[in-house]
């Protein structure tokens, strides 16, 4: 076994698709993405007043949640400003009307952007009649959360990570073997077909922890992101989910007949999940028909559970529980039946 373990580490540090893909992807999406939206708290809103009285507008801006405002002398320092990226949007005040400025790239931020105008200008025609809301508002959240958008991005990332290296571990590295004649050249000793198959899950599983803790610590040392993670569980998770993945891996494996495609197959699987299962953006936004195909794929789940873990999100406790049994009983269940027949030396 010693020696099995041996060769499948050698086998998988050789594999530089399988390293880029599983270490180098979600470190640098984590800094790429990190720097470019993860690093503001607050919406940093310039303002122009064109030289015109502004007392009641700068106290509507002062009591609005969520932004910190700048001033600008002019309309085009505004514009610069914005382009530069020193603030994210603007507003002109020219005594008459509230002029909004964006920036048109910004697709997904100006919706966000676009509440805190309507909700500043709301404020402001209250505040010039002299009339208050006649009801006060205040969100409650369903489930607990913290940070902001790109905090709760990198436990989908890590948990993206974990499901890569668990389904690639059957799916692309077996038809790797069978293509190089390495897994005819196993079978034909004394060896069992299980004994490989937990050679490739026991490498897998130290793959996976020490990919989803390289990407937690960069997230937290690069962008100073802060994360209360639960370690007990975390250690119980990472596991399961590793060994759920495999499970899919060796579906897909059978499914697929020739090895060759099979992790062409998982690569097009994995990254559907990846967009429909809300680690770019909220399954909320999706529409109706992707929300309720996100409820079908893995990852949702996964993403979710690890969300819980590191603590910027809530799920109950039951719930949590059973995904990560669902996960390890789908590994367990689903490698036994099919490994017999994915390693077979036969099978083309």
């Amino acid at each position: 076994m010693r020696a099995l373990l041996h060769a499948e580490f050698v086998t998988f540090a050789r594999d530089k698709t399988a390293l880029a893909f599983t270490f180098l992807f979600p470190v640098l999406f984590i800094l790429v993405f990190g720097f470019l939206m993860g690093g503001e708290d607050q919406s940093r809103l310039g303002l122009v007043l064109n030289g015109v009285p502004g007392t009641k507008l700068v106290s509507v801006l002062e009591k609005t949640d969520g932004i910190t405002v700048t001033s600008f002398p002019d309309r085009e320092s505004l514009k610069e400003g914005i382009e530069k990226r020193r603030v994210d949007f603007g507003l002109v005040y020219d005594g008459k009307a509230l002029v909004f400025v964006y920036d048109p790239t910004r697709v997904q931020d100006n919706y966000a952007f676009e509440q805190i105008a309507r909700g500043i200008s709301t404020r402001f025609n209250l505040a010039r009649q002299g009339a208050h809301p006649a009801v006060s508002v205040h969100a409650v959240a369903v489930r607990e959360t913290s940070g902001n958008w790109f905090v709760r991005v990198v436990p989908g990332v890590i948990a993206f990570s974990i499901l890569s290296a668990g389904l690639f571990a059957i799916s692309g590295h077996l038809a790797m073997m069978k293509e190089r004649r390495q897994l005819d050249r196993f079978l034909v000793t004394p060896m069992r077909p299980v004994s490989l198959l937990a050679a490739i899950a026991g490498v897998r599983l130290v793959v996976a922890y020490v990919s989803a803790f390289l990407t937690l610590l960069v997230a937290i040392t690069a962008l100073h992101l802060e994360f209360s993670v639960d370690w007990g569980r975390y250690a119980l998770f990472v596991p399961a989910a590793t060994i759920g993945a495999m499970g899919m891996g060796a579906l897909i494996a059978l499914v697929v007949r020739r090895p060759e495609s099979a992790g062409n197959v998982s690569n097009i699987f994995a990254m559907l999940m990846m967009f429909l299962a809300g680690i770019y953006f909220p399954i909320e936004i999706m529409p109706s028909y992707l929300r309720a195909l996100s409820k079908l794929l893995p990852l949702t789940y996964m993403a979710d559970a690890m969300r819980d873990i590191t603590g910027v999100g809530e799920m109950p406790t039951s719930e949590f529980w059973g995904i990560t049994a669902g996960l390890l009983v789908l590994g367990l269940v689903l490698l036994p039946l099919i490994a017999r027949y994915i390693v077979r030396a036969d099978r083309r």
